[in-house]
């Protein structure tokens, strides 16, 4: 059908395209935000949720030159105080909406058994993927727990960096690294392929906020969206892809 006559019947049809709603967040929240936005389209079937997942500190540099994002959702606050500080943000929209835990894994067939930051340091473990720190926030909690325990420098040698938390689930679930920092949200999307060996303890909680960009021309849009993701059905569905739910932050 030639395009015109296509765009005639469109027309004639009634049919209205949705509004497009632009969504940049963590890729540690890629299931989970994939599935709010499905039930979001279906309660607002006039917005289409499009979805760009990265590292944290790559949305914000995104954003920064001038991405057309509507809304923005990171899993720290150092990457939301530098886009608030920058002015990338519409400030008084920036709300925490979920948890997470930082863990550290081993292929699931791994006869390693670890329970502590200290146990890194053992002689089978030669490989250790972390995102690096100065974009992807699971690598700047891993950073700090590791100086802390006096453990950064020295095992640098073993550390190999990846461009966000999920590629380093991969390289774990692929029995490429020894072992890996990941949240304990991402572990189900690698089932069967690694186990969790143990919680990092860490002086700060992970929380994840997000906002509405202060570019974007859908303020009212964005902020039902975030209103979604705070509510009780966005929350069950953070709850069910292995999130700590708002009313069970620390």
């Amino acid at each position: 059908m030639p395009l015109f006559r296509f765009l005639l019947l469109m027309l004639c049809c009634g049919s209205v395209q949705a509004s497009e709603l632009l969504v940049s967040a963590a890729a540690s929240l890629n299931q989970a935000f994939t599935e709010i936005a499905r039930e979001y389209e279906s309660a607002h079937p006039e917005t289409q949720v499009v979805l760009n997942f990265a590292a944290s500190g790559l949305l914000l540099q995104q954003i920064a030159k001038g991405a057309p994002v509507d809304v923005l959702a990171v899993a720290d606050q150092q990457t939301m105080d530098a886009a608030q500080q920058q002015n990338l943000i519409t400030a008084q929209t920036r709300r925490d909406f979920a948890g997470n835990a930082l863990v550290v894994v081993v292929p699931q067939a791994s006869a390693l058994t670890l329970k502590a930051l200290k146990d890194l340091q053992s002689a089978g473990i030669s490989r250790i993927a972390i995102g690096n720190p100065d974009a992807v926030p699971a690598g700047r909690y891993a950073q700090s727990a590791l100086e802390k325990a006096g453990l950064w420098s020295a095992l640098q040698e073993r550390l190999i960096g990846t461009q966000n938390v999920r590629q380093a689930l991969a390289y774990a679930a692929r029995n490429e690294v020894d072992a890996a920092f990941v949240y304990r949200s991402d572990i189900s999307t690698a089932a069967n392929k690694v186990r969790e060996a143990f919680e990092v303890h860490l002086p700060v909680p992970v929380r994840y906020p997000l906002a509405t960009v202060r570019s974007s021309p859908k303020q009212a849009e964005a902020q039902r969206f975030e209103d979604f993701v705070r509510s009780v059905q966005g929350q069950n569905i953070l709850r069910s892809h292995g999130f700590v739910p708002l009313d069970e932050l620390p």
